[in-house]
């Protein structure tokens, strides 16, 4: 046994027990990306550095034994600047969207990818339980909705139309009349929302179903504000308006129409309710009136927790700037409902967490094949959606086949994602000018894609440990190195024992299960 420190403490490991190990035997987390259990060190990501505390000579945790009176300390400035550059290198050659360009430019972040492949797999319910954990209004967004995820769409690459994300959401959003979600048990912990319009709705929403009970004050005697007041009816039928409203309301909120918010009532409110929201639209001068910073604009607040200047009170959609856009008010309110919950147990309010993103720009010509393979080669499928039903089941499922799925298989897994997103990696750092051209390749339910490998080697040692007849080599040398099957052999042919294994192995989204649900 050798006895050593890890950031101060003093622990007891076995002699020949890596330095990484002992960290983990001391509580501590160091990352790691080439290291696997199985196949034990192999120092190519560079990424589990630490520091010799006598020395300060940094060096890999993974590789190094521990010695009698060794100290090491796992985390400082220096620690974190060498990981994070080392982030940005493996980030230079990473060619691959975490999520689709769609899900970026929606104002509410939804999962469209996602939602496409339900509903092409005719899963409607759990289509709609999917978005309906980001837009808590889809049939009248997808009325409304000018759709700006739409025109981020990789599809127009292909034949010059995007996939028709809105009217799929409106699709959703009209085909069920379920309750997706379970509203939790209240906590005791009362939300106020003032006003009753897209955003207002969304907050009270998400609120109640996390347990905080929400009242909604409006001035109008029924909800909706600028939904019910501004739009045709034509394009936005009453019933759908009224529908969607009730579902929000079924989840438990209060509504208290009829109530114009004056200076006191207002500071009644605040006194009486452990948070409170402001969305009722438009700044005016009685709002100005209620002690809150604001500008010529509207109420000031975080950008990213929509706090004011006064503690516990929060603010959304027009409020802060005059917008049209409703399906930002919407994510707005999704947003702050996170903010508020952090507020409530204790927290301060960020707002809604955000990962770390890859993204590559446009989808070039040469591409377009490689995305086509889990896709098809059928023109956009019309329908006015302002005087028909929209689409039946069948127009449905066949357009969302059309999405290319542009967004990564192993989203909620890639380790290069969640260590980018903690130490603040930069992926343009040492890119260059010109980017390598994708490709995927398809085989034992498994896809490989060349272009979001980082090299670390997992998936040769672990061919090689089960003697895989070609199995996957390092090609090439210095910067050209890749990883492929040897004798320009298919990835069929590589992986014809160990796809599966091998791709649990991955820390990327390089070699991952082709399990689209």
């Amino acid at each position: 046994m050798v006895h050593i420190k890890i950031n101060g403490h003093e622990i007891e490991v076995e002699a020949g027990t890596s330095v990484l190990k002992a960290a983990e035997k001391a509580g501590v987390k160091v990352p790691a990306m080439c290291y696997n259990e199985e196949l034990g060190h192999f120092t190519s990501c560079m990424l589990c550095l630490v520091k010799d505390a006598s020395n300060g000579r940094l060096f890999a945790s993974c590789s190094v034994t521990t010695t009698e009176g060794m100290s090491v300390i796992t985390d400082d400035e220096e620690i974190k600047e060498a990981r994070q550059t080392g982030l940005e290198l493996l980030l230079s050659e990473h060619v691959g969207d975490c999520e689709g360009p769609c899900q970026v430019a929606c104002p509410a972040h939804m999962d469209i990818p996602q939602m496409n492949r339900l509903i092409a797999a005719g899963k409607f319910e759990a289509a709609l339980k999917l978005v309906k954990k980001d837009i808590a209004l889809p049939a009248i967004l997808g009325r409304i909705c000018p759709a700006p995820c739409e025109g981020a769409c990789h599809r127009k690459t292909v034949d010059g139309s995007s996939v028709s994300i809105c009217l799929l959401k409106r699709f959703v959003g009209d085909e069920n009349d379920i309750h997706p979600f379970e509203p939790l048990p209240l906590t005791g912990k009362k939300v106020a929302v003032i006003g009753a319009g897209p955003a207002g709705l969304a907050a009270a929403y998400y609120l109640q179903l996390n347990g905080y009970q929400t009242v909604l004050f409006d001035k109008n005697n029924l909800a909706g504000g600028l939904l019910r007041t501004e739009i045709k009816p034509e394009i936005l039928p009453i019933t759908i308006l009224g529908k969607e409203i009730k579902t929000i309301l079924d989840t438990g909120v209060v509504f208290e129409g009829g109530k114009d918010i004056n200076a006191t009532a207002f500071q009644d409110i605040k006194n009486q309710y452990e948070a409170v929201i402001i969305a009722t639209g438009v700044l005016v001068d009685e709002i100005r009136s209620w002690g809150l910073a604001t500008n010529a604009k509207g109420i000031e607040a975080d950008q990213n927790s929509y706090e004011t200047s006064l503690k516990g009170v929060f603010a959304i959609g027009n409020s802060l700037r005059s917008s049209r856009l409703a399906v930002r008010s919407v994510g707005q309110g999704k947003e702050v409902a996170w903010s508020v919950a952090q507020y409530l147990s204790g927290e301060e309010p960020k707002g809604e967490p955000r990962l770390f993103n890859s993204r590559f720009g446009k989808l070039l010509q040469e591409e377009i094949s490689e995305y086509l393979k889990e896709s098809v080669l059928q023109e956009r499928i019309s329908s006015d959606s302002i005087r028909s039903n929209g689409y039946s089941k069948e127009e449905a499922m066949a357009e969302a086949k059309r999405c290319l799925h542009c967004d990564c298989r192993d989203i909620e897994n890639c380790k290069l994602r969640v260590l980018s997103g903690r130490y603040g990696a930069n992926q343009r750092r040492f890119a260059g000018n010109a980017r390598k051209t994708m490709t995927k390749h398809f085989a034992h339910r498994i896809v490989y894609e060349p272009l979001k490998c980082i090299k670390c080697g997992i998936c040769v040692r672990m061919t090689a440990k089960y003697q895989e007849k070609y199995g996957f080599s390092f090609i090439g040398r210095g910067f050209d190195v890749v990883i492929r099957v040897p004798f320009n052999e298919s990835v069929e042919a590589g992986l014809a024992e160990t796809a599966e294994k091998v791709a649990k192995a991955c820390p990327t989204g390089a070699l991952s299960v082709n399990n689209k649900l």
